[in-house]
């Protein structure tokens, strides 16, 4: 068993040895070269964001009590005009029966008075009081009636205080926090809301980007609206990094460019029937874009010294050239986009350069011969051809 585990040890150091044939045995070693071309690629550029609900009302008690009644919870989907809270009414209702009592009382002294003033006039056309008593008995009528309008309307604010008591959601949306539970005080001074009512049947997401982003999208001219059209529809990435399924769309553009960061606030509209999206998230914004004549190379041919970026160019001899590039991150940890450096049809090695030396000749293969090559090995191994399995 010990001289199989060895012998499979060296026929892997072997087949790892493979991939650059002619290393230390005096041959030309063969390497993966790609002939480059430009071509238009497809990007996005993400943003950071945040989610706000398209309107979160905070919800403040108008009558003061303690909290008698929770008829939501946290989480919970409201709609309009469903009662949320309940605040302790007893004092309300005594408040709506001593101003219905009051209206009555007024409403039987306007009468009283009313049988004074016609018993008045009839005295008056008789000449048996003078128009100085009727004159008398119809203000004394006018002031009955304005205190009974008085009484009504401090009817109308007992029953409404009454009517806050419970306190209801003002739109559809989903419940917050609730920082006050069942024996609270509460009043309309409060500090903290009760809670807040988001509504996110659809969703604002808000970002920035500097004014040189903004200035390539929108240099085209027109109004800041015919602008926006032109914005394509935007992606948003959630905080799990899987992407939200229903696209958005940029809506606002502020006027003003923040001084201190040179940034532009951004706001887009995204549809959220499924609340998927929550009020207070972030996220990130995908807005895509395109350039035009780029050359598109894989990481594994580039080497990195001093934050700057080489690879190695094959020349007319097969001998290759160490070339410094400027690149463009793809961010998706396999491709970089080359900036400079590099022109279409320049060939370069893909594989295997931190083997490489400026000048050194090679042999190029292309990188489909060099996959050919390496199933080759793996075939001859498992047949146990070993006379050509490491060759």
């Amino acid at each position: 068993m010990k001289s199989r585990i060895v012998l499979f040890a060296f026929c892997v150091a072997l087949l790892s040895s493979c991939g650059n044939k002619g290393n230390g045995t005096g041959q030309v070693p063969e390497y993966a070269v790609q002939e480059l071309q430009k071509t238009t690629a497809n990007l996005t550029t993400a943003y950071p964001a945040t989610i706000k609900g398209k309107q979160d009302v905070e919800i403040r008690p108008q009558v003061s009590g303690f909290i008698t009644k929770l008829c939501v919870d946290e989480g919970a989907t409201v709609r309009k005009g469903q009662v949320l809270f309940i605040v302790d009414p007893t004092q309300y209702e005594a408040a709506v029966r001593t101003a219905e009592a009051a209206v009555a009382t007024a409403e039987a002294a306007v009468r009283t008075q009313q049988i004074t003033v016609d018993n008045k006039r009839e005295l008056n056309k008789k000449q048996i009081i003078s128009d100085y008593d009727l004159s008398m008995a119809e203000n004394t009528l006018a002031q009955s009636q304005a205190q009974l309008a008085q009484a009504k309307a401090q009817l109308i604010t007992a029953r409404q205080n009454l009517s806050f008591t419970q306190v209801k959601s003002p739109s559809d949306g989903v419940i917050n926090d609730i920082p006050y539970r069942l024996g609270a005080l509460v009043s309309p001074s409060i500090a903290t809301p009760m809670t807040t009512v988001s509504e996110i049947e659809e969703v604002y997401v808000y970002f920035s980007m500097t004014e040189k982003e903004l200035l390539a999208m929108t240099k085209t001219g027109g109004t800041i609206k015919e602008e926006i059209e032109k914005i394509p529809s935007i992606r948003l990435q959630l905080i799990d990094g899987t992407e939200y399924s229903i696209e958005g769309k940029v809506d606002a553009i502020t006027g003003v460019i923040d001084q201190s960061t040179g940034s532009v606030s951004m706001r887009a509209l995204f549809p959220n029937k499924e609340h998927i999206l929550r009020s207070g998230g972030t996220a990130n914004v995908l807005i895509p874009y395109t350039m035009e004549n780029v050359i598109t190379i894989p990481q594994s041919a580039t080497v990195e010294i001093q934050d700057k970026k080489f690879v190695y160019v094959l020349q007319p001899d097969n001998t290759v050239k160490y070339t410094e590039i400027t690149i463009f991150n793809l961010d998706n940890g396999k491709e970089y986009l080359v900036t400079s450096g590099l022109n279409s049809g320049d060939k370069i090695v893909i594989e295997g350069v931190q083997n490489l030396k400026d000048g050194e000749t090679i042999q190029p293969i292309t990188p489909a011969q060099k996959e050919a090559n390496y199933q080759q090995h793996l075939k001859d191994q498992h047949d146990g051809n070993l006379a050509t399995a490491f060759n």
